[in-house]
């Protein structure tokens, strides 16, 4: 089944994509390859003005695959998933995100790359990496855009979960919404659908220019710091060891 959904509709004015496959929409090297795929060949569409990513199921996403976080498969994991937070961020037009129940890790990376984030009341947002003993690279970068970087270092560190109301108490989430699907599609019609594509792609130009330079900088230097530093540490292989064995990990705090 493929793991993602795509189509254009409203007179090839909204690019639609799906995470399709719940319940957990793991955000594994298949979903990041469909989800790139799809910004690529959709980017240069000349009458888009907006970009609607929600999914299948009752979670947005549990994050992204722990088996892909070891050693020997994290650095194409990382790089591969970094290259799709790029196309997200350079994308020339919004892209909204329609978020239920569990919003996790990678998966709040990648709706952290896009534009306004529209939640249900039961939605919940987590980077829960640092209890595996490892920290999230692209959260790290993106974080600090959305929230405050006392709240952001709270999520990081921390690695609780909030729910959407306090999400929306610190900016992470644009409107908190019964239907976060249709509150999205209103957000587009009253506001993008009307407007210029070509004014809206040097409009985020323009806004997220710096932006753009410095996750670019700032993801290269994660990733070196996560796969040179951080991977060489035993605690982060016991705690992604320990997930996947369903076991308390035992830190050494080396």
């Amino acid at each position: 089944m493929a793991p993602l959904k795509d189509w254009v509709e409203l007179d090839g004015s909204l690019l639609r994509l799906r995470l399709a496959r719940p319940k957990a929409n793991i955000v594994d090297a298949e979903m990041i390859a469909a989800l790139h795929g799809a910004l690529v060949a959709y980017a240069s569409q000349p009458t888009l003005r907006g970009v609607l990513l929600d999914h299948e199921g009752p979670h947005f996403s549990f994050g992204a695959s722990v088996e892909e976080h070891l050693p020997a498969s994290c650095a194409q994991m990382l790089a591969s998933l970094h290259t799709l937070i790029v196309a997200m961020v350079e994308f020339p037009v919004p892209i909204l995100t329609a978020v239920r129940g569990q919003c996790l890790g990678g998966g709040l990376e990648v709706a952290l790359a896009g534009g306004p984030i529209f939640a249900a009341p039961d939605a919940q947002f987590a980077q829960p990496e640092m209890k595996l003993g490892v920290f999230a690279p692209a959260a790290s970068v993106l974080l600090p855009y959305r929230v405050n970087q006392p709240a952001a270092e709270d999520l990081l560190f921390s690695g609780r979960s909030i729910a959407a109301p306090a999400a929306l108490a610190i900016g992470l989430v644009h409107t908190v919404a019964d239907d976060p699907e249709i509150a999205a599609l209103a957000y587009f019609q009253a506001h993008l659908a009307d407007k210029s594509a070509a004014a809206l792609a040097c409009a985020m130009t323009a806004v997220r220019a710096p932006m753009r330079l410095q996750v670019r900088q700032r993801l290269a230097d994660v990733e070196a710091l996560y796969l040179d530093r951080l991977m060489k540490t035993r605690d982060a292989n016991e705690g992604l060891v320990a997930f996947m064995a369903k076991r308390k990990p035992q830190w050494e705090h080396r």
